[in-house]
């Protein structure tokens, strides 16, 4: 199984994208670090431990907190959509006990980099914060990491911001800076790609009814605010944006890519600029096979009985 570690701020499609994660035999989530965007850190993680009890993935990941807030500007993060508490804010989450001492977000990335070197992929989910000062620590571990998957960017499409930049670059456009200059193997999967994986709430609501349990009412529960305001927005569904950075650091056959070089603007605009290409961009997705692969993985049933027992 490829080694991944997951930098994340939760945020509904966050969780989706965890859950989808921890039921992929082809990754081994080894880490997830947390970090200020969709809500405050201490938010993003809390809901990241409430995850983890929900889903007891095995083995369970090593957790580190990461920044809690951008390098250079205030936090703006995106509670209109994923609630005050970044899980939909619904009432009858269980206590989760504070995470006990333990390594800081950078620290975990650089170990990871150092140990696992081209084996390992990032996949970032978030602002890219915590890549910045990982960079800052040791350029020369990160340099040496296999991919940098990322969601974020709207290249040529508009962006759900401004009419230019999409959240994640747009919360800490100087750390996506340093990221996109440091010479690392970026796959980019901007709203160019995510708005291609739609997922209507009919699906959605079938697929858990297969399930039922826990974890298919807690998903139901945080994942209805994301289908409400996608569809006051007019959407016909919800954009899978973070679970489709995680498929396509699984299975990159997903997506149809094109070298480029980009630019982040100072409100976080993904530029196109002349010169060597910097990244990869996701442009297309087989958008009904991601859809049907997610579904499969999201929340799988118990497994079938041995006919012979």
């Amino acid at each position: 199984m490829a080694p991944i570690l997951i930098d994340t701020d939760p945020g509904i499609d966050d969780a989706l994208a965890l859950l989808f994660a921890w039921n992929s035999p082809e990754i081994q989530v080894e880490a997830i670090t947390t970090v200020a965007g969709n809500v405050p850190v201490d938010i993003a993680t809390t809901n990241l431990q409430r995850l983890l009890a929900l889903r007891k993935p095995v083995p369970r990941p090593l957790v580190a907190v990461g920044a809690s807030g951008p390098l250079a500007r205030a936090l703006t993060t995106a509670t209109r959509y994923h609630g005050e508490d970044g899980l939909g804010d619904l009432p009858d989450w269980p206590d989760v006990a504070p995470l006990p001492g333990s390594p800081d977000a950078v620290s975990v990335i650089i170990d990871l980099a150092r140990r696992h070197e081209r084996a390992l992929t990032i996949v970032a989910l978030g602002p890219l914060t915590n890549l910045a000062l990982a960079l800052k620590e040791d350029a020369a571990a990160l340099g040496r990491v296999g991919r940098v998957v990322a969601m974020g960017g709207a290249v040529d499409v508009p962006g759900n911001v401004t009419p230019t930049a999409e959240f994640n670059m747009s919360v800490d456009p100087e750390a996506a800076h340093r990221v996109f200059a440091a010479g690392l193997p970026i796959e980019l999967v901007p709203l160019d790609a995510t708005r291609q994986a739609m997922l209507p709430r009919a699906g959605m609501r079938a697929t858990l009814a297969r399930s039922p349990g826990l974890l298919a009412s807690r998903i139901q529960g945080f994942s209805e605010r994301g289908f409400r305001i996608a569809h006051g927005d007019g959407e016909q569904g919800m954009a899978l944006h973070d679970p489709l950075a995680v498929g396509l650091a699984i299975d990159p056959s997903l997506g149809k890519w094109e070298a480029a070089r980009l630019a982040i603007g100072p409100e976080g605009e993904t530029l196109r600029i002349n010169g060597a290409p910097n990244c990869r961009v996701a442009k297309g997705i087989d958008s009904n096979r991601f859809i049907r692969w997610f579904l499969d993985r999201l929340c799988p049933g118990p497994a079938p009985r041995d006919a012979s027992s």
